[in-house]
């Protein structure tokens, strides 16, 4: 298939705007023809609809966001079945939360906390329906409109039950800033994934840094398995000692140690006075050197799923 370009026409949608162009698609705002109605159309790469992993991931993303409908996932709008290969999306009024903090640095945490709580209102439905985002960040949460959040890209996602992950989907995870200790280690993770990447997210939102940091994104995945994140009140001082204990509850290395439910993180975020503080259990260094070993034997899985990932970006 040929490149689309602004003033093409695909079936009764004409492009009037490229929005965004990624590794994998480009997103056009787009007019309806037959309503007159604005919605975004991501149409893929030629060189991904032929890849078959990549092509996968975007058939995955139409089928798993067609089936959502809550106000903080985007809809994906059915199509009856056409020649090219595109999705169409509602159209969305904002900005990525990505951009907010570049404007705004850090932001204050009563909007920080309610931005996450929303994050989490939508994850709760998502893992309701056994679906796991696996690659949330500022770059895939819209901030509409009185701060209301859209998450979008699901292109990594997986539904309950799929199989586990092997070294050719290791470029299925998500990015090294917010990727889970588990994910790191090749292991398909769950809902607690998510929890992970939106306690970085928070994290960042607070700080206008990432918890964990490294010369290269191995060195920062690596880092999450043997050292504890940097204090968030070492990042920024006017944090509660509250929100940091929550902060460090949601980037626990043992998923069984993080809140279990997007719904029980939002539940301390409404309430971070009520939230006990607890010294943080330092990490051993025999367990260190356990952690250390583990990290080292995930290397070739590491590299091999960066290197996958590079290639397709």
């Amino acid at each position: 298939m040929t490149p689309l370009y602004p003033g093409d026409q695909v079936d009764h949608f004409r492009l009037e705007e490229l929005i965004a162009r990624g590794g994998m698609a480009s997103i056009f705002r787009a007019t309806d023809l037959d309503t007159g109605t604005q919605v975004a159309i991501k149409v893929p790469h030629p060189d991904a609809e032929c890849d078959p992993v990549m092509f996968d991931r975007f058939h995955r993303e139409g089928r798993i966001c067609q089936d959502m409908d809550h106000p903080g996932i985007v809809k994906v709008i059915r199509q009856p079945p056409h020649r090219r290969v595109y999705m169409v999306m509602e159209w969305v009024e904002g900005r990525l939360l990505r951009n907010v903090l570049a404007e705004e640095g850090p932001l204050p945490e009563k909007r920080a906390l309610n931005i996450a709580i929303a994050i989490c209102d939508a994850l709760e439905y998502i893992h309701g329906r056994g679906v796991v985002h696996r690659d949330l960040k500022p770059e895939n949460i819209m901030i509409g409109p009185g701060d209301s959040v859209k998450l979008i890209d699901f292109g990594v996602a997986a539904r309950a039950g799929a199989k586990r992950m092997t070294f050719g989907k290791l470029s299925q995870l998500g990015t090294p800033d917010y990727i889970a200790p588990e994910q790191v280690k090749g292991k398909r993770g769950d809902a607690r994934c998510d929890i992970y990447a939106l306690g970085v997210t928070l994290y960042e939102m607070l700080t206008a840094a990432v918890p964990f940091r490294g010369e290269n994104p191995f060195a920062v995945m690596n880092a999450r398995l043997v050292n504890d994140p940097i204090p968030a009140r070492e990042a920024n001082p006017d944090i509660s000692p509250q929100i940091e204990q929550i902060l460090n509850k949601a980037l626990e290395r043992d998923e069984a140690r993080r809140y279990a439910s997007a719904s029980d993180f939002a539940v301390d975020l409404a309430q971070p006075e009520m939230v006990r503080i607890t010294q943080r259990p330092a990490i051993q260094p025999t367990h260190r050197r356990v952690l250390m070993f583990s990290g080292l034997a995930a290397i070739p899985a590491i590299i091999f799923g960066l290197m996958m990932l590079a290639s397709h970006q």
